[in-house]
Formats: structure tokens, C-alpha cells, sequence
């Protein structure tokens, strides 16, 4: 039998030798760490919340050397059956840990009555002593031991528990601000932000292919629907737009309103011709999606969402811009105004797209030559187009 490791050896373990790359490398490394200390280990589960609009958090789960990992439903998982029938809900409460010797049903814990069914003997589950405890952090053993857990092996699981929190909370707060900054700011913006990017003033330059895009009749919308109703007509036409957006390689960088603003930067990999392209696909998915939707809305009858849409692109300056304690990551500079007024013109010629000489130049596409036109602000005289219809 292998001596059990002292706290010192562990904490020595996790500080140089652990691999500290993602949670599932900590949490797998632990596990068999654990194991080879002689700890009459079976299963272990690891629980951590984050803070993401769609997932809750996720689940570890190591059993006899292979793991998974599952990713909990944010709008279901405090509703949910079994959360609410589970140890980590009265963990959650009560904040101290939760153990129970499998030797009868548990028949209101279907989870623990599951693993006794498999062989197991004792169940403790521990909360992570955090520093910030408002989001389930646990981690829990099961064991096939007969007659369960002994005091030694409580008390060594305990302060092992102890030494792995603060590295695992680490990881956690290191991924609740990378999906933050993804979520507020954009993927892209995010990662610039949190590799250092937030001096006031810092940009730089790039060539970007621009979509600026808002729904038509959206005041009178507003002034005879209730505030609720408005705000799920907005979610539900962002949503749509945002995973059409994503699936072609463009990047929100802010909604106004009901307008959204998005780019299609240029990179070595992706030529300004490449970037417009990326752009019209989007635009043309846009349109089909919003057809369809707005069938089915009418059969319910709820009012349609229609939408105004501007191609253009150019330079623009990609970067901080705001007050000393209230920053924006965002893009300015005239090819950015020029979408705006273009979106503007879609108004004044009645067209869902209209399409900058900038942008028609770069596709090789049959366009429809609308004319030459004032845009507000702009000194010259600008030629724009709009998409064929397709039969």
C-alpha cells in the first residue's frame, strides 16, 4: 500500500508539477493524484457555475481514469429536477458538505440511488471554499468501499479539496471574463481587451468589410406594444442575426437601438474581396431567414419584422474610444459613417439593401445600379446599387 502524501506534498504537486492548462487537465490530474495516494476513490464529480447567458456551468466527471464533461442549461438548471433533488442544491444552501452512507435507497436523491445501484458505498460532496461564493463550486467522492469512507480518508479528501480551490477558481474567473468580454464586446474585441488592448485611444487600422443593419417601423412598433413585446421583437431579431452573423465570420460590435453595426475584417487569410463576400452571404441569409420567420409570425399574428440593410467597405480605426473610466472597443472613421448614411438612403429609396460603389466593386455580382445619390455629410455625389431579386 502507498503511503498517502502529506499536504505539503500535494500542495507542492499542484504548484509545480500539476498541469494548469484547462479545468479538465487540473481536474483529471487530481483525480489520479488522489488515487495514487491510496484514497479509495471511485468517482469523482466536479461542479463550477459561470456566468454566460445560455450555460449555467458544467460538470466533471471522473470515474475510474476516463472523464467527461457536460454543460448544464442556464434557464432550466434551478427548476430542474435534478438539481432540485440533488446534493449539490443543499451544499449550494447550507454551504457545508453533504455526506451520505449508501447502505438503503435514497430514493429522493435519484442520482445517489443510481450510484448505489452501481456498487457504491458513501457519497460526501464538498463546497469549494471560493472567495466568491454567490456560484456553485463543489466537487464530490463516491467510493465502492465496503462500509464507505473512513475518518482518515474524509479528513485526507477534505484538505486535499482544500489545496486544489484556489487554482480551480483561478480557471474560473480567468473564463467568466474571457465569455464576459465575448458577450458584451465580441469575441475579437475580447481577446484584444484581455490581452492588454484598454489604454484610451489605442486602435488600429484595418480593412473591414461593414453590415449595418435596423428594422423598419420600429418606433410605431414601439409606441402600440408593451415594453416586454418590443424587447422579445428586438432578442428575436438580434438572435437570428447574431448566428448568421457568426456563421460567416462577422463580429457585432454593437446594437443601437434597433440598428446593429457588424464587421468582416481582412486578414492574411481573408482578403478584402473574401470579406465582402463573407458580408453579402450574410446578408442574403438574412433576408431568407426573415421571409420565413415572418411567415410564421403572421400565422400567429404577431406583427412582421422587416429590416434596412448597408454594404460598405473600407479602412477603419478598430480600437478604445470613450471616458477615462467608461470605455468602448469599437470602429470609427468615414467608411463607418458612410454606412450609416447609407442605411439612411435605404429609407429615403425604399430598399431592404442598399449597396456602396466600394462594396459593388469588390464582388462579381449582377447588381441593380440605383443612381448616384447625397449622402448627409459626405461631399460628393454616391453611386449605390441594390441586390437583385432573386426569382
Amino acid at each position: 500500500m502507498q503511503e498517502r502524501c502529506s499536504m505539503t506534498d500535494f500542495a507542492s504537486w499542484l504548484a509545480n508539477s500539476a498541469p494548469h492548462d484547462t479545468v479538465s487537465d487540473l481536474f483529471n490530474a487530481f483525480c489520479r493524484q488522489v488515487v495514487l495516494s491510496d484514497a479509495p476513490v471511485w468517482r469523482v464529480s466536479l461542479g463550477l457555475e459561470g456566468l454566460h447567458p445560455e450555460v449555467s456551468g458544467w460538470q466533471h466527471v471522473w470515474m475510474q481514469g476516463s472523464s467527461t464533461l457536460e454543460a448544464t442549461d442556464r434557464a432550466t438548471v434551478l427548476t430542474s429536477g435534478s438539481y432540485l433533488a440533488s446534493p449539490t442544491r443543499i451544499v449550494d444552501e447550507t454551504h457545508a458538505p453533504f455526506r451520505r452512507l449508501l447502505d438503503a435507497p435514497s430514493t429522493d436523491m435519484p442520482l445517489l440511488e443510481s450510484l448505489r445501484l452501481e456498487g457504491a458505498t458513501d457519497y460526501v460532496m464538498y463546497p469549494l471554499p471560493f472567495l466568491d461564493r454567490t456560484r456553485t463550486a463543489v466537487i464530490s467522492f463516491a467510493t465502492q468501499q465496503p462500509g464507505g469512507f473512513g475518518h482518515d480518508d474524509l479528513e485526507f479528501l477534505s484538505r486535499e479539496v482544500n489545496c486544489v480551490s484556489p487554482y480551480l477558481e483561478r480557471h474560473v474567473l480567468r473564463h467568466i471574463a474571457d465569455e464576459l468580454l465575448a458577450t458584451y464586446v465580441g469575441p475579437t474585441a475580447g481577446r484584444r481587451i484581455i490581452q492588454g488592448s484598454v489604454e484610451r485611444g489605442a486602435f488600429e487600422f484595418i480593412e473591414a468589410a461593414i453590415l449595418f443593419a435596423d428594422l423598419r417601423g420600429f418606433t410605431q412598433l414601439s409606441e402600440r406594444s408593451l415594453i416586454p413585446e418590443v424587447l422579445n421583437h428586438l432578442n428575436e431579431w438580434f438572435g437570428s442575426i447574431g448566428d448568421v452573423l457568426d456563421a460567416n465570420g462577422g463580429e457585432i460590435l454593437k446594437f443601437i437601438g434597433d440598428a446593429v453595426l457588424a464587421i468582416f475584417p481582412t486578414s492574411p487569410d481573408c482578403s478584402r474581396m473574401q470579406a465582402c463576400y463573407k458580408a453579402l452571404t450574410a446578408t442574403r441569409e438574412i433576408s431568407r431567414q426573415s421571409k420565413v420567420a415572418n411567415v410564421e409570425r403572421a400565422s400567429r399574428g404577431k406583427p412582421v419584422l422587416l429590416h434596412r440593410l448597408s454594404l460598405h467597405v473600407g479602412e477603419v480605426a478598430y480600437g478604445n474610444i470613450g471616458a477615462a473610466r467608461r470605455l468602448d472597443f469599437t470602429v470609427i472613421g468615414p467608411a463607418v459613417n458612410r454606412a450609416g448614411r447609407l442605411l439612411e438612403l435605404a429609407k429615403r429609396v425604399e430598399r431592404d439593401v442598399v449597396v456602396s460603389r466600394a462594396f459593388a466593386s469588390e464582388i462579381d455580382e449582377p447588381l441593380v445600379d440605383l443612381g448616384s445619390f447625397r449622402l448627409r455629410g459626405v461631399p460628393q455625389r454616391q453611386r449605390v446599387y441594390t441586390l437583385q431579386e432573386k426569382p
